[in-house]
């Protein structure tokens, strides 16, 4: 049973860190690691970084609540700049943002699935290995997680073993309907699809509670915590960033128990990513900064280097 409920209360909405506060089970675990490897030295070498949620569609124009030129250029640039040693990106259902050439950078690519799934055309781009993820935009998709609809999505992920990854809470556009992206609906289908890996995107923000509970219960669900607060983070309070981003990133990591569930993302370009990571550091434990800022992508999403 989650802290949460065996200290008798629901954490406030105050979101108190809970590695502070937890007190039944210790956030310790096999996932956790050093948060860096040595070297010969024993110096710690820098952390190695993949950000589990971004999107390349390289249009050349700034992105219009960060301002980030969307450009591959930018994009490495901010790789370097903070440590990214691999991505995922999350393509559209035509296959805007993906970009061949990154995938000799170490970048997986979602398929994204709209309104009409075409199942064959899934199929080719999963057994070529042209894909090594599935992105359902539920909210942007006016359908149900559970729709039956999906059915042979679940079906492909599961012979190919590969993750899904759901689009969950607040949408980017007002013609999304909230209701479908509840994160709560990722339960139903995680139970019906034991043998596929799911990820609840964006942690269902502002539903954390939901999206923590589900992966909590469920061993096939794991959250990114992409995209909590977009924008430049560097030019916001630190109270601003604390409160959307390091205080529901530390409440989540805490309820969850398990350092291997959380996966650190940003939603590039809608923030930067060396802001981001400098968040994400203040909520998680150093001793875990390994597993979630690396490992647990590493393994959810099969990167070889």
């Amino acid at each position: 049973m989650p802290n949460a409920i065996c200290t008798g209360a629901i954490v406030a909405a105050s979101l108190v860190p809970l590695h502070a506060a937890h007190g039944c089970a210790s956030t310790t675990g096999a996932a956790g690691h050093s948060p860096g490897a040595h070297d010969e030295s024993g110096v710690a070498a820098p952390l190695a970084i993949i950000d589990a949620h971004t999107h390349t569609h390289f249009d050349g124009a700034p992105e219009r609540t960060s301002k980030i030129p969307v450009t591959k250029e930018q994009y490495l640039k901010e790789w370097r700049q903070a440590g990214v040693v691999g991505a995922v990106s999350h393509t559209s259902e035509t296959g805007e943002g993906y970009v061949d050439e990154l995938r000799a950078k170490n970048v997986i690519f979602c398929a994204g699935i709209g309104p009409n799934v075409d199942a064959g055309g899934l199929e080719e781009g999963l057994k070529s290995g042209k894909f090594g993820c599935i992105k359902v935009y539920l909210g942007y998709v006016h359908r149900w997680a559970y729709d039956a609809a999906y059915e042979p999505v679940y079906a492909l992920a599961e012979k190919y073993d590969v993750p899904v990854v759901f689009h969950t809470g607040d949408t980017y556009s007002i013609r999304g309907k909230l209701k479908y992206a509840d994160p709560l609906t990722i339960d139903e289908v995680a139970v019906d699809h034991p043998k596929v890996t799911f990820v609840i995107a964006h942690a269902g923000n502002p539903w954390i509670q939901s999206a923590a509970e589900v992966a909590y219960k469920n061993p096939n669900v794991y959250l990114d915590g992409s995209a909590l607060l977009i924008g430049d983070l560097g030019k916001r309070p630190r109270e601003t960033v604390d409160r959307y981003v390091v205080q529901p990133i530390s409440w989540i990591f805490g309820y969850l128990e398990d350092p291997s569930k959380l996966m650190f993302g940003t939603d590039w370009p809608l923030t930067d990513i060396a802001s981001y990571v400098d968040a994400f550091k203040r909520a998680i434990p150093k001793e875990h900064w390994r597993a979630v800022f690396h490992d647990n992508a590493a393994r959810v999403f099969k990167f070889k280097r």
